[in-house]
């Protein structure tokens, strides 16, 4: 790995904020999930919760959308599954209820997870009724709506002028064991995916975040896989 390769991820971990976050719920076109994962990759979010239909949360359980090397993206069957896995998390519903805040009247440096809904249906009662806050961009023209994805970006724009003029961004805010893991999966995504697919941990890094005597760890491994298969 060359050294602006390592120090470009690693300004990327700097900046990551763990107690921002993004839930879709029920969106079903892939281009507009993969869009908000961009923003999100641009804006320091590390973690996106897709409330998806049984049917695809039975076909991608357990697994993260690949074009997110640098977003995990968690999967789950209702809104509840995603929000039990954020306490003291302020809910913000993007929905124009007659009660919605403009979406630059709230604190997005507290704790937050932002929730978008369908640019057609929007979000259902009953997960509106889960937000702590619905919030609204204001629209001068025809259109009452934007597309979901240019909606995301708009309101987490905000989010990050925020988080940045608090100094939440000058500084690393990644646990040391989960800033290593991510710069572990980022720099050698093949051996993620290796030692993932087979329950393995993941091999020490040097300062160059290079694998430690990687053809002793390689050996070791091919042992181990042998005497595996020989049971």
């Amino acid at each position: 790995m060359t050294p602006e390769r390592l120090s470009r991820l690693r300004a990327a971990l700097a900046a990551r904020q763990p107690d921002l976050t993004v839930i879709t719920h029920f969106l079903h076109k892939q281009r507009n999930t993969s869009a908000i994962v961009r923003i999100c990759d641009g804006v320091g979010i590390r973690r996106l919760h897709a409330v998806v239909t049984e049917a695809d949360y039975q076909a991608f359980q357990g697994t993260a959308m690949g074009s997110h090397n640098w977003v995990e993206v968690l999967r789950h069957r209702c809104l509840a599954d995603a929000t039990v896995k954020l306490p003291g998390y302020q809910l913000l519903a993007a929905h124009p209820a007659a009660n919605a805040r403009d979406y630059r009247d709230v604190d997005y440096t507290l704790p937050t997870a932002l929730l978008l809904g369908t640019e057609k249906a929007g979000l259902d009662a009953e997960a509106v009724a889960m937000a702590d806050h619905c919030i609204a961009i204001p629209m001068r023209g025809m259109v009452t709506s934007y597309n979901v994805s240019v909606a995301a970006g708009i309101i987490l724009a905000e989010a990050q002028r925020q988080r940045e003029a608090a100094g939440l961004y000058d500084r690393c805010r990644l646990d040391s064991a989960e800033y290593q893991r991510l710069l572990f999966e980022w720099a050698h995504p093949q051996v993620r995916d290796f030692c993932l697919s087979r329950g393995l941990d993941y091999p020490p890094l040097n300062e160059e975040a290079e694998i430690v005597d990687g053809p002793a760890w390689y050996a070791r491994v091919r042992e181990q896989l042998e005497e595996e298969a020989k049971l």
